[in-house]
Order: structure tokens, then sequence, then C-alpha cells
């Protein structure tokens, strides 16, 4: 056997990867490595780089408009994770009974999460609630006054946090797989204790389902950081900046700007912050989440 067909033979493994490294290397290493070295530039996707600054991040919590984008992403996070993740528990909780046409009802609760990231659900979101839209038509009809959604700053930011949180199915398929892994028997010894159902619900099925619980929420909120589509769809940022969220912001100055520099900074800024929530959710969870495997310790 030659050298090279036993190198061959002993290095089979990597062969079979190696198509998967090359793919990650050019595709997913060096753009994250190139962001972070193009994010202490003032790099100009036409003028290239002029100088080395740290102005790029410094800026992000300084400078007004970022600043106010850093915190309506903030905003937007926490209206939108609890919501939805206690609109998603509840109807998993409901459907979760026997209920006649209950299959149904689970389909048409988790259809909106399949379309959740569809430019056409932006779309139609616009159409039912912008000015002279379907809803504030049908208002105008039988003689209210609706609020204008989208271009009055006090209603923008909410109804961008709406179309996520409408968008729960996905969350309550999973509560569901859980609340169906909940021994019956802890409910039927609950009620001849006399325990009704709130009582049953959160000194039962609240802690056997925390693992799922926390799982939901570390990825809602990662979802949440990362929201893009409504707001560049629907308000473009606006009225007046106040749904111009960091990701729209990124966007902006990279592909409207071509400022790569400012929006490398700004992308690798939201990137800590997911990196410090998941940290502090992770490092919580010992508090709150109970798992099973832990009776026994």
């Amino acid at each position: 056997m030659t050298k090279t067909r036993k190198f061959l033979k002993n290095n089979i493994g990597f062969w079979f990867i190696l198509l998967w490294l090359i793919g990650f290397c050019v595709f997913k290493a060096y753009p994250f490595l190139s962001s972070l070295y193009y994010s202490f530039t003032d790099y100009n996707l036409f003028k290239g780089i002029t100088r080395f600054t740290l102005d790029n991040y410094k800026n992000v919590f300084v400078n007004p408009p970022e600043r106010q984008a850093l915190f309506i992403t903030f905003k937007y996070a926490f209206m939108t994770v609890p919501l939805k993740l206690v609109a998603a528990l509840f109807i998993a909780y409901i459907l979760n009974f026997k209920l006649k046409g209950v299959n149904f009802f689970r389909t048409a609760y988790y259809i909106p999460s399949i379309l959740g990231g569809s430019v056409a659900i932006s779309v139609l979101w616009k159409a039912l609630f912008n000015d002279d839209g379907l809803i504030r038509t049908a208002f105008g009809k039988i003689g209210i006054e609706a609020p204008h959604f989208f271009t009055d700053a006090s209603w923008a930011l909410f109804m961008i946090c709406l179309l996520r949180v409408w968008q729960f199915g996905s969350a309550m398929v999973i509560f569901l797989a859980a609340l169906k892994g909940v021994p019956e028997d802890l409910y039927e010894a609950a009620e001849l204790d006399g325990a009704g159902k709130w009582t049953q619900f959160f000194h039962i099925t609240v802690p056997l389902i925390t693992p799922v619980i926390f799982y939901n929420l570390v990825t809602q909120l990662v979802q949440a950081f990362q929201e893009f589509n409504g707001p560049y769809i629907i308000t473009k940022g606006g009225p007046l900046g106040g749904t111009t969220l960091m990701s729209l912001l990124i966007y902006n100055n990279a592909f409207t700007s071509y400022n790569m520099g400012k929006a490398c900074a700004q992308a690798w800024v939201l990137f800590i912050i997911l990196m410090i929530f998941t940290a502090i959710a992770f490092w919580s969870q010992k508090h709150w989440v109970f798992y099973q495997d832990d009776e026994g310790r």
C-alpha cells in the first residue's frame, strides 16, 4: 500500500466533511472574522478603508440615532417575547384538552408561524392597518375614528410587535408537546386534594415544562433582536425612527449609506448583547428551571 493510499484510508472521515469545511470557512468563518476586522475601520463599500477607529463602537452608545435604535430594539424585544410566550402557552394549554375540532384549531393557530418570515405577511399586515387599510375603513363605516396605526409613533412599534406575537404557532406547538408529557396521575392526585385548574396549572404544569419555557425564551429572544421584515416593509423604520431596530439600522448603513465599517460594528454590538442575554438566561436557569433528572440529586 502506497503512502498516499494509506493516508487517504487513515483520514477517510476528513474527506467526507471536506466540502462542509470548505463551505464553512468560505461562507461562515471568513465573513465572521472579516466583519470584526472591518468594524474597527471606516470601510466604505466603494472608497475602501482610509483609517482605523473605535468611533464605530463608541457611536452606538453616543450617537442619538444609533442609541435610539438600540433602545427601541430592547423595547421591542421585551414587549414581544413575554407576550408571545404567554399567548403560545395559553393557547397550547387550551388546545391540550380534548375539545371538538381541536385538530383544526391547532392547525389554524400554527399556520401564521409558517409564514412568519414571509414578505407577503408583512404586506398583508400593512394593507390591513394602513391609513387607507381595511381596518380603519371598517371603523370609519361605523363612525369610529381609528388610530393611525403605522404613522402614529405611539402605535407603530406596538403594531410591529403585534405582528410577531400573532405568529406564536411554533412556540405553541413546542409547548403543546411539553404539556402532553406531563403525567396525568399528578393532575388526578391534585384533584383529590381539592386543587382547582389554576392551582394545577401553576404548581404542576408550569414547573414541569420550565425546560421548554427556557428553550422558547432563548429562541424567541434571539429572533426578536434580529427582527427585520416588519419594520422594513411596513414602516421603513418610521415614524421619526420609532420602529428603526438595530437590524434595520445595520441594513441602512451597509446597503444604503455603504458604510460597512459602521454596520459591522453595530452587528457585533448586537451579537455581544445577544450573547450576554443568552449567558444570563443559562445562568439563571438553575434558579427556576426544573429538570426531572435533578430529583435524585
